[in-house]
């Protein structure tokens, strides 16, 4: 699987295609709009079309919660995590 990290380590390829007036209009007015270059857009799109970028509901790590029934004596673990982990806060 790709990741944007091993993207941004890639060589860089050059890639030509045909596109008709309409696509290129549309294409230069969103770049324009989004203050970026034809490229840069091309990429994002490439980018958009190809990484996953979801969550797989069905993944074990949805599956293993709670690890216990019981509720403990700490409620504010989400705000003071560091505190419990580290001993001070951060």
């Amino acid at each position: 699987m790709f990741s944007i990290a091993s993207y941004m380590q890639d060589a860089m390829k050059v890639v030509q295609t045909q596109i008709s007036e309409t696509e290129y209009s549309l294409l230069e007015a969103y770049a324009r709009a989004n203050n970026t270059t034809i490229k840069e857009t091309v990429r994002e799109a490439i980018r958009k079309l190809t990484l996953r970028d979801d969550v797989d509901p069905d993944s074990p790590i949805f599956k293993i919660f709670p690890l216990t029934r019981k509720k403990g004596k700490v409620t504010d673990a989400s705000e003071k995590h560091d505190f419990y982990l580290y001993g001070r806060d951060k």
